[in-house]
């Protein structure tokens, strides 16, 4: 399972010109890619390592801190491109990409997990033609990998 988090200061999901899912401030837009050999368990690992890694600051503990530590909200975005592979030509195939009968569960699953930790969590529409905005914060963007 893939994640790519960017700390924002903003994101939105819309589809067909309507926004579906949104956070206001700072928080978290996590892409989430899923592969065939993930289980229930790549996705509480990306979860629980998306929500607590330390890249937000905070002044008033000296020191970085998680989403979870300031109750940071959290954009979850199904990505099967993720997967894409380019190693041959430059047409991408998606044959590492997950069906959505195993994906759709799993990116769920990372929503779940992410309430259970206490997150405020907005979510796109897996499968549909989305478009998402965002502030980019930083730019923080890294890709996670469990």
């Amino acid at each position: 399972m893939r994640g790519l988090v960017q700390r924002v200061s903003g994101a939105q999901v819309s589809v067909a010109g309507e926004v579906i899912g949104a956070i206001r401030g700072p928080g978290l837009l996590l892409l989430v890619g899923v592969t065939h050999s993930d289980t229930e368990v790549e996705a509480r690992k990306l979860a629980d390592k998306v929500y607590r890694l330390r890249i937000f600051d905070d002044a008033g503990r000296g020191a970085e801190v998680s989403a979870a530590d300031l109750a940071l909200p959290v954009l979850v975005v199904s990505q099967f491109t993720l997967y894409g592979s380019t190693d041959k030509g430059r047409r991408p195939t998606w044959e590492a990409a997950a069906p959505g009968s195993v994906a759709e569960p799993l990116v769920t699953a990372v929503v779940e997990r992410l309430r259970v930790l206490g997150a405020q969590v907005a979510t796109g529409s897996f499968g549909a033609d989305m478009a998402v905005q965002l502030v980019n914060d930083g730019p923080i963007t890294l890709l996670i990998e469990v």
